[in-house]
């Protein structure tokens, strides 16, 4: 098998993306695949969001546009359906899913056209759009997420494919901004890197998806869920130290004076893994920071002199709790399954 020069891919797919990206943007190529991207993870909003939806952000980014030059004007959305060559979305299912999440109003007599109008709660999604786009992680995040579906629908049976292919398709928005062929290509390292996907040494630079890249997409999760998941014998670190310099999970055996017979290792474990994953489960700020503060506290508690079964009980639960409240992701899901280890073992 000939060797794969991928400095020369690397160098070929930001040439290509570059000047490909403006042009497709003008004239889209559609390929014969409706995706929905699920926007998991990091601070980017659920896809059952009007934020996480990709193509009801361009909408209301543009509905905010509009508004700014008239004001007291309502909007028809057909024109945004028009304008951004959309001729597979409905411009009145839009609206009324608009207006299901209280973002706009929707005039019922102007001549059955879906006449729009923002409301407060529409401006205040308009102003968070536009401060989550300056994310970067949370693009980067995003937009291997995209990829990766965009490639499982498109060319899921492993067929190469051109991926710059896919800035022309709705999902290439993030925050109702354009996907750039900058961060596709690093988005593709990223993928390339965890064995998502591999480049084929063709004219021009083709990918295709990898049996690892098609477990992931089956699973359900985001790329970091997969990427994240714990293997076998694993020792989970999230150099957040406590007040003895012990980082979280490192240790994989103590020595306490007790006498309760309490090995606290999977306690540990358990809260270093909540460290290293706690950004990617999708909470708020709020409950990711309070989830966080357990884990601390676990860890706290599992690596003194003493620990108190109890409290390690105690601690361990509420996580348990806390990530079955956080949803069906694979990290989620691993860690509830620590939880249980770890609650197990307290009780034999």
């Amino acid at each position: 098998m000939a060797r794969i020069n991928h400095r020369a891919i690397d160098k070929h797919l930001k040439d290509i993306a570059k000047s490909y990206e403006r042009a497709a943007k003008r004239n889209p190529i559609r390929v014969p695949i409706q995706t929905e991207v699920a926007g998991t993870g990091g601070t980017m909003p659920g896809r059952d969001t009007a934020e996480g939806d990709p193509v009801l952000a361009r909408l209301l980014m543009w509905l905010g546009e509009q508004a700014r030059q008239n004001p007291s004007h309502y909007i028809d959305v057909t024109r945004f359906v028009e304008e951004q060559q959309l001729h597979d979305e409905d411009a009145s299912v839009l609206a009324f899913e608009l207006e299901q999440r209280d973002l706009v109003t929707v005039a019922r007599d102007l001549g059955g056209t879906p006449d729009v109008h923002l409301t407060d709660a529409g401006r205040a999604a308009i102003h968070r759009l536009k401060k989550l786009r300056q994310d970067r992680a949370a693009r980067l995040r995003y937009t291997m997420d995209a990829f990766h579906r965009w490639l499982f629908d498109t060319a899921g049976d492993q067929k190469p494919i051109n991926p710059v292919l896919f800035l022309a398709t709705p999902p290439a928005y993030f925050a109702g901004s354009d996907i750039t062929g900058t961060e596709l290509h690093e988005a593709l390292a990223h993928l390339s890197q965890h064995e998502l996907i591999e480049y084929v040494e063709t004219d021009p630079i083709t990918v295709a998806i990898t049996p690892q890249g098609v477990s992931c997409a089956l699973a359900g999760g985001s790329v970091q869920d997969h990427v994240n998941q714990p293997r076998s014998g694993t020792t989970y670190n999230n150099y957040m130290p406590n007040a003895k310099g012990l980082i979280i999970g490192e240790q994989q055996h103590f020595t306490q004076n007790n006498t309760d017979g309490v090995d606290p290792t999977l306690f540990a474990q358990l809260a270093g893994y909540i460290g290293q994953v706690s950004s990617t489960l999708g909470m708020s700020d709020t409950d990711r920071v309070e989830l966080e503060r357990v884990a601390q506290d676990l860890h706290d508690e599992a690596t003194s002199a003493s620990p108190e079964p109890g409290r390690l009980r105690q601690l361990a639960t509420q996580i348990k709790d806390r990530l079955l409240e956080a949803g069906a992701t694979i990290a989620a899901t691993q860690g509830i399954q620590l939880a249980e280890q770890a609650l197990d073992a307290l009780m034999q």
